[in-house]
């Protein structure tokens, strides 16, 4: 049989202390890690959140400048129909009434990026244009030439929105 001495005794008991300490400190170690774990998993969790409620909104309100420039724009059309059904309407001021409008609309788009395409005297471009038709080059006027604007088109920071429809010089 084999027999421990009050040495071997006291150097196991030591030695397990040691590893309970070691344990104790690693189990600490791990909890602290585990916490931390938790804690960045929700606030990954909770910036998700925020990200996709951002992007929601942002879609939901993405035309909100343009809408509130285009207010402006539908109450001046109701003014001018209201005028234009009474006694006081002439034509002339119906016109400049549609003019002003116009300017006012044309200005909202402008702030929001939008450009107008009319291309007369300009080379015809596939691009930005779309042929409707040719007609004989009228004299001075290069073949390839816009010579007329069906529809105006229009480019949105760049990136065509609508093509100008154009009779083309042929």
């Amino acid at each position: 049989m084999h027999q421990e001495s009050a040495s071997d005794v006291s150097a196991n008991a030591t030695e397990t202390a040691a590893t309970e300490d070691t344990l104790a400190a690693t189990q600490a170690k791990l909890a602290a890690l585990e916490d931390e774990f938790l804690r960045f998993r929700a606030e990954t969790e909770n910036q998700r959140r925020r990200t996709l409620k951002e992007a929601e909104s942002a879609r939901k309100f993405a035309v909100e400048k343009l809408l509130q420039e285009l207010l402006p724009v539908a109450d001046t059309l109701i003014r001018g129909v209201e005028v234009a059904k009474s006694d006081k309407a002439n034509l002339e001021n119906l016109i400049e009434g549609k003019e002003a409008t116009l300017r006012m609309f044309a200005k909202a788009l402008e702030n929001n990026g939008v450009k107008e395409i009319y291309p007369v005297g300009e080379a015809f471009n596939p691009d930005f244009h779309q042929a409707m038709t040719m007609q004989p080059a009228p004299e001075g006027v290069a073949i390839n030439t816009v010579v007329a604007v069906v529809q105006r088109g229009y480019t949105l920071h760049e990136r065509l929105l609508r093509p100008a429809l154009v009779v083309v010089a042929n």
